[in-house]
């Protein structure tokens, strides 16, 4: 085939955003993308919301958002571990985000419509993350960018500071069913964006020892982190932590792979949680915000077995948040521990000291329980009783490559690779190698997605 002059790798919303920009700049563009047309997206397809910086409140948040407020939660969700000049570049651009999305054909969600929350901090998405793809495949196809499915990147072939060829492998499905296809391609730019490596059981074990046999990964089984570490061996220079994973806590009862947010369990606070031999080990109430999601994932991760339980009564389950499975339900605590397998004596003896706590200083916020118990807290006395079980959810890692200002890969020299460039979740250790803001996976995706693509455009132009 002719080369195209951008090559995008990578089909969710970094490697969109990087192919409509390098099109509308100018370029020849060919976006591959591993996964078949029908699980096309990544991450992405479950995505809700992203985050921005605004001076004044508008049709789809409340308030403003500064950017010196935006660096400070940013900072503090990352301990500063984000790099100062990508993190100014990703607040300053961000205030392109919304009107860019509706430029590429995709509706956000009107603040104070449907049942999503109110924020000053994050935009929603109408329809959701699977809707904002649709709308972004339907404006590339529209521009001209060339979109092949079921392909994936291979080996990177690098010559000094410049990438001179990369292998392409597809799924042959008209002549020969489960053959692939390969060729080398020498594209005048590349772009990156096909995530890290979290859906690689190997690299996983590899990083994070055996009790990721517990984990599920609620993200794409597409992100294999190939290229990432071909990379890495091949030179370039590695950002964040292999062994450090984004988790929250999901429904044990999840698929292994690709379940997205709607997996999530978020009544902690309205019960108590105890690890499958019947026993507390945190706090429920310390962790009232959403950050609790991903505190909760790192706790079961640390938890025998990875699985714990979230316990709840009749009152506690009315106020819980929906969840995608039903509950266990059970008359009684022991007919809990019947359905969970947890030990029946021990579970009681928690139970019974736990509700002693509540009685005894129902008033207080800090009953006398170990671990403590910051409230409110209530009594768990009304049947039915009822139990969500639960596993560590992992979404991706903080680990990939790392990038300058321009988004290009850095070799470990810290020499930058003129014409590769990386966007979204491998390049996003850079701004986030550990923590998490709401919105913010998103955001980077769109903004350095959108910065990948202008500069591969210059460079395929030059």
């Amino acid at each position: 085939m002719k080369a195209p002059g951008v090559l995008v790798v990578g089909g969710g919303i970094a490697g969109l955003c990087a192919a409509i920009s390098a099109r509308r700049a100018g370029a020849r563009v060919l976006l591959v993308e591993s996964a078949p047309r029908w699980r096309r997206g990544g991450n992405s397809r479950h995505a809700r919301n992203f985050r921005f910086c605004h001076d004044r409140p508008s049709a789809l948040v409340a308030g403003s958002y500064p950017a010196d407020v935006f660096a400070d939660d940013l900072a503090r969700a990352t301990a500063g571990g984000a790099d100062a000049a990508l993190s100014r570049l990703l607040i300053e651009r961000s205030r392109a985000a919304p009107q860019w999305l509706r430029d590429a054909g995709v509706a956000l969600q009107a603040l104070g419509r449907g049942r999503l929350p109110v924020s000053s901090k994050t935009a929603f998405l109408l329809g959701g993350g699977q809707a904002m793809v649709n709308a972004l495949y339907a404006c590339a196809e529209g521009l001209g960018v060339e979109i092949r499915y079921g392909c994936a990147a291979g080996q990177a072939r690098l010559s000094g500071n410049r990438l001179v060829g990369i292998d392409l492998r597809s799924a042959c499905q008209a002549t020969h069913p489960g053959q692939q296809l390969a060729e080398t391609v020498a594209p005048d730019a590349v772009v990156l964006a096909c995530g890290g490596a979290q859906g690689n059981a190997h690299w996983l074990r590899q990083h994070c020892g055996e009790r990721v046999e517990g984990f599920i990964n609620r993200g794409t089984p597409d992100a294999r982190g190939d290229i990432l570490i071909e990379l890495l061996a091949a030179g370039a220079q590695a950002v964040g932590d292999p062994g450090r994973l984004y988790l929250v806590a999901v429904d044990a009862r999840s698929p292994a792979e690709d379940g997205g947010i709607v997996t999530r369990i978020r009544g902690m606070p309205l019960g108590l949680v105890v690890d499958r031999e019947g026993r507390r080990r945190h706090d429920e109430g310390a962790d009232q915000g959403s950050t609790r999601y991903a505190l909760w994932g790192q706790r079961l991760a640390d938890y025998p077995g990875q699985i714990g339980y979230l316990l709840l009564d009749a009152k506690g389950l009315n106020a819980a948040p929906a969840a995608l499975y039903p509950p266990l339900i059970a008359p009684d605590v022991q007919g809990l521990a019947r359905q969970t397998g947890i030990n029946a004596d021990a579970l009681e003896s928690t139970w019974l000291a736990y509700n002693a706590a509540m009685r005894a200083c129902p008033s207080l916020h800090s009953p006398p329980l170990d671990p403590p118990r910051t409230g409110p807290a209530a009594v768990l006395e009304t049947p039915p009783f009822a139990a969500y079980p639960m596993r560590p959810g992992l979404t991706f890692s903080y680990h990939g490559l790392a990038v300058d200002a321009r988004a290009r890969v850095r070799l470990a020299s810290g020499e930058p690779i003129g014409n590769l460039f990386a966007a979204g979740t491998l390049m996003a250790p850079n701004l986030c190698p550990q923590g998490y803001l709401s919105g913010l996976m998103l955001t980077i995706g769109l903004v350095f997605g959108c910065l990948a693509g202008e500069e591969a455009a210059h460079v395929a132009r030059a």
